[in-house]
């Protein structure tokens, strides 16, 4: 099988690594990729938000089947495209992609799927986002209705802050907060047949001890030693199923990875968000453990027979990540600083650790920062401990001036 991945960040990194050692995979390709996955995939130029350009391209390269990674050209339709040349398609439609597009229309569906979620709601106007704000209190929960790459969700015990983040965005959720720790729960599915994976916790803020401001995420780890062994077959009830079960009924059925940021609350779990694609950092850490080659399971969802694969394998390992962001991340990134010690990592922490790369890219030798998030360091060990212990070890090694890093990343959860 021919495989073609859309996009460059570090999850795209991580689902090219995982294709590039399955033996079904003949061939590799990402686009536009970074300087990371140009050494397990052929790099191509595309617009990713070109689903017309997309279809061309993996026409033009004989690709099986086409992962779409991030969300933007999922909700831009190009998994459509892709599918409209009779290509296969790892990636939810344009319409059922509106699940992560528009936190109303989650809102909705949750409703009509009866999932457990926070009271919300939808604002427009000044008066009714104070109304709002009003009716919940501290600490206050605001939500840009529309895609914000991680970073529309503001929670703050300021109501002027909670006041200014919603009046920049053309239409807000606002809605109560939901106390206890955050799981996220990654489902593969078909449109009928949901295969939960693996959950993970990741880190949002951008400081140690959950300080600072919210990111696109500053590490994950798997497994949850403190979860409920119950957790995956509750949400798979609960959340996951009746979810893709309501999308199918209103006649936009949701094939692809559906993706559950929940929150395990002294009344049960509650669904923060839907993602309609893998989560980052978390994926880094759910395929450094998943056993079952990728390329079949991501085949089965586009072609409907999800139902027909075995049970998936897991690595009894744990994996951790830890993210290396550029100077003033979550601001405005500093890029082009020059990246030291990754071939330090590659001869002396391979195959328990590796890097994978977000934001780079390559200028003839040197590898360059070139966006906010720009590596993330991943290791496997036989409990959360010894992963950690890995992963900041061959961190350690890598030099990017000004960069910065959380050193509390599964610190709690492996005991410490």
């Amino acid at each position: 099988m021919k495989v073609l991945v859309i996009g460059g960040g570090a999850r795209e990194h991580a689902l090219c690594r995982s294709l590039s050692l399955d033996p079904e995979v003949t061939a590799l390709y990402c686009a536009p990729g970074n300087a990371g996955i140009a050494e397990v995939a052929e790099l191509h130029p595309v617009d990713a938000l070109d689903g017309d350009a997309v279809a061309r391209l993996a026409t033009e390269l004989g690709a099986g089947l086409v992962v779409v990674g991030p969300e933007a050209p999922l909700v831009a339709g190009v998994a459509d495209a892709v599918r409209a040349a009779g290509i296969p398609c790892f990636g939810p439609s344009g319409e059922a992609a509106r699940l992560e597009g528009s936190k109303a229309f989650a809102k909705d569906v949750m409703a009509g799927a009866g999932v457990p979620t926070a009271r919300s709601y939808v604002c427009t106007t000044p008066a009714e986002i104070d109304e709002a704000l009003d009716a919940f209190g501290a600490p206050y929960v605001v939500k840009d209705d529309g895609l914000a790459a991680g970073k529309g969700v503001v929670v703050t015990e300021d109501v002027e802050a909670a006041r200014a983040h919603a009046l920049s965005c053309d239409r807000v959720v606002i809605e109560e907060f939901l106390d206890g720790p955050e799981v996220s729960l990654f489902a593969i599915t078909d449109g009928t047949t949901v295969l939960p994976l693996q959950p993970a916790q990741d880190f949002k803020r951008a400081l140690d001890g959950d300080e600072g401001p919210n990111t696109g995420g500053m590490g994950a780890y798997s497994p949850l030693p403190w979860a409920d062994p119950k957790l995956v077959d509750e949400v798979l009830d609960t959340v996951l199923q009746p979810t893709v079960d309501e999308l199918r009924r209103r006649g936009t059925p949701f094939s692809g990875l559906l993706y559950a940021g929940l929150a395990i609350t002294s009344r049960g779990v509650r669904v923060i968000e839907f993602n309609a694609r893998f989560g980052d950092p978390e994926t880094q850490v759910v395929l450094a453990r998943l056993k079952t080659p990728l390329a079949g399971v991501l085949l089965a969802s586009a072609e409907g027979t999800l139902d027909e694969l075995p049970p998936l394998k897991w690595r009894d390992d744990a994996a951790v990540t830890v993210v290396i962001a550029s100077h003033n991340y979550p601001g405005t990134p500093r890029t082009g600083d020059p990246i030291d010690g990754l071939a330090e990592v590659a001869a002396q922490d391979a195959p328990d650790a590796y890097v994978l790369h977000a934001g780079t890219r390559a200028e003839g030798d040197v590898v360059l920062s070139a966006g906010g998030r720009v590596l993330s360091v991943t290791a496997t060990g036989k409990d959360l401990a010894a992963a950690r212990e890995r992963a900041y070890t061959a961190l350690g090694r890598i030099r990017l001036d000004g960069s910065q890093h959380r050193t509390d990343i599964a610190l709690k959860a492996a005991g410490g």
